[in-house]
């Protein structure tokens, strides 16, 4: 394990974030709802993403609609049933899956919420810098995996059979690049 984790986040197993890939826009009005995202108001497929401390992408969901929320991607991935009591997970505050996590001995590591204060306490800044800076990682890998084209362009809906698999090879292909953590 990588020291700056040692030393802040030593019981981190994974970091994870969800990566939305543009896709044409269906024909069909119900899948045009499954994949509308409202973030990025335009269809898209979202995967879950996790990271290990070292910068390896260790796990990949299947890819759902671009409207389903970080927290049923999480929860019916599978990374739960691969977690293990003591573990700690590290995410942004949009991963609403503190409770899921608690349930089976899994610590949440993500930004303090500012609250009602329109100022954050200096001891929350400190923390939410902690957790950005280690967090990065699993930007950077999504960022890498945009470096094929097929993930950072349109993606065609005749390919959307498969896309899970183009998905899983482009991130895997990943691990072969230079660390992103030395």
């Amino acid at each position: 394990m990588p020291q700056s984790f040692q030393s802040k986040f030593p019981n981190t197993r994974v970091i994870i974030d969800c990566m939305e890939i543009q896709m044409e826009r269906p024909a069909s009005p119900k899948y045009q709802g499954i994949t509308y995202s409202n973030y990025k108001s335009r269809n898209t497929m979202k995967v879950l993403v996790g990271v290990s401390p070292a910068g390896l992408v260790t796990f990949l969901s299947d890819v759902s609609g671009g409207r389903a929320p970080d927290k049923e991607i999480t929860e019916k991935s599978g990374l739960l049933q691969l977690l293990e009591p003591g573990d700690e997970v590290m995410a942004d505050k949009g991963f609403l899956i503190e409770h899921s996590l608690a349930s089976i001995g899994v610590k949440l590591n993500v930004p303090p919420k500012l609250g009602s204060s329109p100022q954050m306490p200096a001891r929350n800044l400190e923390v939410t810098r902690r957790i950005a800076e280690l967090r990065i990682h699993v930007e950077r890998a999504i960022g890498r995996a945009r470096n094929y084209q097929i993930l950072n362009g349109v993606f065609p809906l005749s390919m959307s059979g498969l896309a899970s698999h183009i998905v899983r090879v482009c991130f895997l292909l990943t691990n072969f690049d230079e660390p992103l953590v030395h």
